[in-house]
């Protein structure tokens, strides 16, 4: 146990802040994963899963009484659980694809009715979230915008995964928005590592939209169609 609290612990102290190992590793997966991700492979998922486990315990924290000095941001906190499980779901429908043709993924925007429940499913999960953040409280004197951004950077988080595992080009536009929110949030509260991951992560974003885009373009046409829901594993 000691050699496990011991690495735990483990941390830089950079500007008069201290900076866990966990968090700038948990960080190099997540960038890894957005990589993989882009090129759709397969092992994104998995790596971005080990990732949201070290980044859980991060923002989790004080509530842990394991970090000293810090508060919890538990939207933060909760977007790693909820991404672990969206993953997993993401890891066996691209796999699903695969087994089912060569490509893992077809990228295509969402259609008009699948962009109406995707939205009106986020606005409504976006209040429940407030709703819920707000009456549980945040256990110190958090700023009055708190809530309103951890709400949001969970329910956008929640959409681009989901709209990433379905191949919505979509959701990198999501992502750019969780970004704006997210970058901020985690320099105030001196997350340094994580908000550098978010900077880098938003380029990348717009690189891979623009990649997704072209290739929509390119295999939709060789497909002769856009590949409907309804041939696709759900």
């Amino acid at each position: 146990m000691s050699t496990f609290q011991t690495l735990y612990d483990a941390h830089l102290t950079l500007g008069g802040h201290d900076i866990t190992w966990r968090e700038i590793v948990g960080n190099a997966f997540g960038l890894t994963s957005a990589f993989g991700g882009l090129r759709r492979r397969i092992w994104a998922w998995p790596v971005g899963i080990a990732g949201n486990v070290l980044l859980f315990t991060v923002f989790i924290g004080t509530a842990l009484g394991a970090t000293s000095g810090s508060h919890p941001l538990y939207g933060q906190a909760g977007r790693q659980v909820l991404f672990i499980a969206v993953s997993l779901w993401g890891w066996w429908r691209w796999q699903q694809n695969r087994e089912h043709s060569s490509r893992t993924v077809v990228p295509r925007w969402a259609s008009a009715g699948e962009r109406v429940r995707l939205l009106g499913g986020g606005l409504v999960a976006l209040f429940g979230c407030w709703a819920l953040f707000a009456g549980i409280g945040a256990g110190w004197p958090a700023p009055w915008w708190y809530n309103h951004a951890d709400s949001w950077i969970f329910v956008g988080s929640a959409l681009a995964t989901y709209a990433m595992a379905r191949g919505y080009v979509d959701f990198w536009l999501c992502w750019i928005a969780v970004d704006v929110v997210g970058v901020p949030e985690l320099l105030h509260f001196h997350f340094y590592p994580s908000a550098g991951l978010y900077g880098v992560y938003g380029a990348l974003v717009v690189y891979g939209f623009v990649t997704w885009l072209r290739i929509s373009r390119v295999e939709i046409a060789a497909l002769g169609s856009v590949p409907r829901p309804d041939e696709i594993p759900a």
